[in-house]
């Protein structure tokens, strides 16, 4: 399974809201990469909602291949292993990761027990993806190759527009004395030989190492 998470950078965020029993369950999704920011989206959450008893809480950081990923998770006051723990799990059994789940919830007067709150918890994380993937806000997260590449302003546009053609991952452009894109790929020598032929030889491309980039199908 891929791993997947919200388009459009850090703080980028989906909301949904289940009722239970006339209970309601809002969750906040929030793209997030460190610790601290996570917590300060519970935070935000716990502002936003004061009135609410329970702001509950997961977040799965770094790719899961990787030995330092970090999952935590927080029940809030709910009984221990009702809250935090499966909505760790819908993440993850989505392959969500650098994000941040905030469940906020507001009794509505039932108790639903043990079995009864794993379950809303669980859903409303699974709801606050389902909309995300249905807006098409959900990107994959990919290491990939980094490389520069110098050209000369007046060929840029035209040199750039014939690698986004040819499925050429283009982060960024700096703006200089040339003009030079950040390219992210998987594949050196494929990528080379795109270059050379849209440049008729005449730009190098420069390694910059590796990074986690967002991937678009």
């Amino acid at each position: 399974m891929p791993d997947l998470t919200l388009h459009g950078g850090v703080g980028s965020r989906v909301d949904a809201e289940i009722e239970v029993k006339r209970s309601r369950f809002l969750c906040r999704l929030v793209r997030t990469e460190t610790e601290d920011a996570a917590r300060a989206a519970v935070d935000d959450a716990r502002k936003a909602h004061w009135g609410a008893r329970h702001h509950c809480s997961a977040f799965v950081l770094g790719s899961s291949g990787a030995p330092d990923q970090v999952r935590r998770s927080n029940d809030d006051g709910e009984p221990s292993g009702t809250a935090g723990r499966p909505m760790l799990e819908a993440l993850s059994g989505r392959g969500f990761v650098d994000c941040v789940a905030v469940v906020t919830r507001y009794f509505g007067g039932t108790l639903l027990g043990a079995g009864g709150l794993v379950r809303a918890y669980s859903e409303a994380v699974l709801t606050a993806i389902d909309a995300a993937q249905s807006l098409g806000l959900v990107v994959e997260r990919e290491r990939r190759e980094l490389f520069t590449l110098a050209l000369p302003h007046a060929d840029a546009g035209r040199i750039e527009a014939e690698l986004r053609q040819r499925g050429v991952l283009i982060l960024g452009t700096d703006y200089g004395l040339d003009a030079v894109l950040k390219i992210a790929d998987d594949d050196a020598a494929r990528l080379a030989a795109i270059v050379a032929r849209v440049t008729a030889g005449t730009a190098q491309l420069e390694p910059l190492g590796h990074e986690w980039v967002d991937v678009e199908r």
